[in-house]
């Protein structure tokens, strides 16, 4: 029968939508708009893509962006400056420093800059040591993960008591979203280069959340037959056939598991669009902490 595909631009429009609904209420009751802005350091192309999908959002929410672009060899204080001005800054609720940063940049020590009301990328120290914790709640979540577990509740997917299995441990995606599903009462099994029979571990979930970064890594066999999958991986690979001699795919090999699957996310098209929407809503969220 196949699996249903998830359409994550319907999901973020109307994530986006009520953001936007939020900012005109701002606005009538004598408010002013949030402000995003983003620190894009160097010329690495996706990044800039980011930036400027980023900032095109804002508009459209009827937000105000502020886009600050340094050199690649900017300096460690040069980019602390600009983020404590911003800091400082009453127009601007939400920081967001693109990542990743040139090598030569201590990134932790830039996140940890940002104050902790502007962190709309949920990065800060802070932030995700209250998501590891139980108890305590970060002011932001991080986006993508934010993203996909929004996901699973639009479709109504049960977390609690659920075998998910997150395929990679990446601080921007797969620890936070493995601590956000133990938050559910999901049981977490977290999967790694390292992990032994790794196919066979995958093939537990019941909600698969693939972000390992590796192009069509996760074949129809790793997948229980109607498994929720989240396919948050984007690769790009060669292919002659396409106009532009290659093509964006995930981490998961969609037309295998789309056969097993009983959910699956596209790429392009799936979990990209999640991820601008709640920045959106956690920059609303950052006005609204800050001009109550």
């Amino acid at each position: 029968m196949g699996a249903q595909i998830i359409d994550g631009k319907a999901l973020a429009l109307e994530v986006r939508q009520k953001a936007a609904a939020d900012v005109a209420a701002m606005v009538a009751a004598g408010k002013n708009k949030p402000g995003l802005a983003t620190v894009l350091v160097g010329e690495n192309p996706a990044s800039k893509v980011y930036v400027s999908s980023k900032q095109k959002a804002c508009a459209e929410a009827g937000m105000d962006s502020f886009g600050f672009h340094l050199p690649a060899d900017a300096s460690q204080e040069e980019v602390e400056k600009l983020v404590k001005e911003l800091n400082a800054d009453p127009r601007v609720n939400g920081i967001l420093v693109q990542l990743p940063l040139p090598d030569h940049l201590d990134e932790e020590r830039v996140l940890g800059s940002i104050d902790l009301e502007k962190d709309v990328d949920g990065f800060h120290p802070i932030n995700i040591g209250r998501l590891a914790q139980k108890g305590r709640d970060p002011l932001f979540v991080p986006c993508t993960p934010a993203g996909c577990i929004e996901m699973l509740d639009r479709l109504n997917v049960k977390l609690e008591g659920t075998n998910a299995v997150v395929l990679g441990r990446s601080n921007i995606v797969g620890m936070p979203v493995a601590l956000l599903l133990v938050r559910r009462n999901a049981t977490v099994t977290i999967c790694h280069s390292r992990t032994k029979d790794l196919p066979g571990v995958v093939r537990q979930a019941d909600v698969l959340i693939a972000a390992v970064g590796r192009a069509n890594m996760v074949r129809g066999d790793w997948v229980k037959p109607g498994a929720v999958v989240i396919d948050v991986g984007i690769n790009r690979i060669e292919d002659p056939t396409h106009p532009k001699g290659s093509r964006l795919v995930g981490d998961v090999m969609f037309d295998e598991v789309k056969e097993v699957a009983g959910a699956i996310t596209p790429v392009p098209g799936g979990v990209g669009p999640m991820t601008i929407a709640m920045l959106m809503q956690n920059t609303v969220r950052a006005a609204k902490i800050q001009n109550p």
